[in-house]
């Protein structure tokens, strides 16, 4: 599975942007799509995540609730991030994962993810 992530860029806090992720190769073994980010000196935490042969389910951290929404498109292959009143602490390299399994997708942790994207970069200002 190849992902490519884009849509990243800089914004003024409380502004909003959409990420895409579009996977490519054998999609039909994925069980879950997930949005990663990693700032600079920090460790890559898991932001948001979807079921892909599970209805749709979403499962969010605790930082982005209610401000980020992630979506799917089945006939683009598509997963979206929808990132709205951004603050300066969400600025980093966010990276698109892809999961053979479902049942990771309520935990985002990196190691349940097999296949990565190159990351686009959202930068915050206040």
């Amino acid at each position: 599975v190849q992902l490519v992530e884009s849509g990243g860029g800089s914004v003024q806090a409380g502004g909003s942007l959409r990420l895409s992720c579009v996977a490519s190769g054998h999609t039909g073994n994925t069980g879950c799509m997930g949005w990663f980010r990693q700032a600079p000196g920090k460790m890559r935490e898991g932001v948001a995540s979807i079921e892909i042969d599970g209805g749709g389910t979403t499962f969010y951290a605790d930082s982005v609730k209610g401000r980020f929404s992630i979506s799917q498109d089945n006939a683009k292959n598509t997963v979206y991030l929808q990132m709205n009143s951004l603050k300066p602490e969400d600025t980093a390299m966010y990276y698109c994962a892809a999961s053979v399994w479902s049942a990771w997708c309520s935990t985002i942790r990196q190691v349940d993810f097999n296949y990565w994207g190159q990351g686009t970069q959202v930068t915050v200002s206040s």
